[in-house]
């Protein structure tokens, strides 16, 4: 087990070296600092989990931190690490009403340049913190290569961040690839399993957490599903990724809740005093949007979906399958919900007026993988019924007939949720449905959690598994990393061709496709 919560007293240098080591969990935020400490002396405010990027324009993005103690954020960007001829933004007041997290987006800034920022912390006495920096890129104006990693799963089924394998290195092998984006496909936090201190597989060896007291139990008050994400926060590995490489974040269930839909209960088996899906999913919420860099602002719906343009080969439409689906059941009702009519609406129009050469459509839930909850209901869209669509599968099959009524060309879809990696081909010459034009999608997964798979394909829209890499076994751990993985987008900026690598966690490319644009 970690020190206790209210240890505060490291300074950043021993927080990262036992942080490396595992050995600190998240701060406690102050409620004040005035009346703690005697008079006359200045207690500098601390960044206690690193710094993050999100959501990058032509012009800057958003940049989040932590603060131990009522402090105001201060973010300097400048084109060279020297920080000469520096620009400072003042961000927010950091409290504990946020859990001392905020961010503030920097703007004015060249377009499709490197950006050095530096953040620190100015307490309400005027003292200031050690500073911390990293780098991002500004969205370009003008065609350029890009490249984007996906994936999503991060501590789950008992897996956490590893001392003996010196944390999550996962995260390393793709900050060493220099992504320019990181659309995390959810699962960020798995606030429904606990970890252990040791985990014995079936092979006999052990797999070893760093283990807090957030991470004890599952999560059902705010505090609690805070403490997931502080945790992950507390590999090394993790913070630096964040520093250095802009995330594009959204949700899936183990951030509130296995399988959660709104309206929901939790099976009265599963540990859970509070059982109501929605009580848990409000609380998960805030803790989401506290943890992340993303501010729901600038959301459409106000939460989470949204549009990323990144100069003019690519759109990312970021999407929300969780807040308005239907319950979990047979998924066969002739009006089911998967997007909810808005956000349908919204994505049909955005993919239709966008004029980025690809547009990704980043889905929490795969398309026509048949993911069950239980033996009787389904999670996904697709509900295992080779037939016309039905269920959740209608709003599916309308966003797929107004791409090809709109002409829309370049669309692919990127998931993750399965814990496996796959290539999907939808053609419909193999397809029950076939009002739509061909298309891929990419599956990827886990980062650092137990790996599973292949799942069965709906042959509603005509899915072919091109490419799959799972384990031989369900709940493989990551120990050895062989079905660890991410997914890796390489926009060429002169032929404008797509290419996407599905790789494991040492980097290894196990598959690739390349697509062309189109005309």
């Amino acid at each position: 087990m970690a020190p206790s919560d209210s240890d505060f007293g490291m300074s950043r240098r021993t927080l990262l070296r036992t942080s490396a080591l595992g050995l600190v969990t998240a701060p406690a935020l102050a409620a004040c600092s005035s009346n703690d400490s005697p008079a006359l002396v200045r207690q500098r405010p601390k960044l206690t989990h690193g710094v993050a990027v999100g959501d990058p324009r032509t012009d800057g993005a958003l940049i989040w931190a932590r603060s131990d103690q009522p402090a105001t954020l201060i973010v300097e960007t400048a084109a060279t690490e020297s920080f000469t001829d520096a620009k400072r933004f003042t961000g927010p007041l950091l409290t504990p009403a946020a859990d001392g997290t905020g961010r503030i987006r920097v703007a004015g800034l060249p377009a499709g340049q490197l950006v050095h920022y530096r953040v620190t912390l100015e307490g309400e006495d005027g003292a200031t913190s050690e500073p911390l920096t990293g780098v991002f890129r500004t969205a370009p104006t003008m065609p350029g290569d890009i490249k984007l990693h996906w994936s999503g799963d991060v501590a789950g089924q008992g897996y956490g961040s590893n001392p003996d394998l010196g944390g999550m290195k996962i995260f390393a092998t793709m900050a060493a690839r220099d992504p320019h984006l990181f659309l995390h496909s959810g699962d960020a936090i798995y606030a429904d399993v606990p970890l252990q201190e040791s985990v014995t597989l079936p092979d006999g060896r052990i797999w070893r957490n760093v283990v807090t007291e957030a991470k004890s139990a599952v999560a059902q008050t705010l505090d609690q599903f805070r403490g997931q994400y502080a945790y992950n926060l507390t590999d090394q590995n993790y913070r630096r990724f964040n520093s250095t490489v802009a995330q594009l974040v959204q949700w899936d269930d183990h951030e509130t809740v296995n399988n959660w839909y709104p309206g929901g209960t939790v099976a009265a088996d599963k540990g859970y005093t509070e059982r109501s899906m929605d009580t848990l999913a409000t609380r998960a919420w805030q803790a989401f949007h506290e943890w992340m860099p993303l501010d729901p602002r600038e959301a459409v719906d106000g939460r989470l979906y949204r549009k990323i343009s990144y100069g003019p080969l690519l759109d990312v439409f970021v999407l929300d399958m969780r807040t308005y689906k239907d319950a979990n059941g047979a998924n066969t009702a002739p009006d089911g919900r998967i997007f909810g009519p808005a956000q349908t609406k919204w994505l049909i129009e955005g993919l239709r007026d966008s004029k980025a050469t690809w547009k990704i459509v980043a889905n929490d839930l795969p398309l026509g993988l048949v993911v069950p909850d239980g033996k009787t209901a389904f999670e996904g869209p697709a509900n295992s019924n080779p037939g016309a669509p039905s269920g959740r599968e209608t709003e599916i099959a309308q966003v797929l007939s107004a791409i090809k009524a709109n002409r829309v060309g370049g669309v692919v879809w990127l998931t993750a949720d399965v814990h496996y990696t796959a290539a999907h081909h939808y053609t419909p010459e193999k397809a029950a449905f076939t009002d739509f034009d061909e298309f891929w999608e990419f599956v990827s997964g886990p980062l650092n959690a137990g790996a599973f798979g292949p799942n069965t394909l709906d042959p509603t829209f005509g899915p072919e598994a091109v490419f799959v890499h799972a384990p031989p076994a369900p709940n493989t751990s990551p120990l050895d990393g062989a079905f660890q993985h991410f997914g890796e987008v390489l926009i060429d900026g002169g032929s404008r061709e797509l290419t996407v690598n599905l790789c494991d966690a040492a980097g290894t490319v196990l598959f690739t496709q390349r697509l062309a644009p189109s005309r």
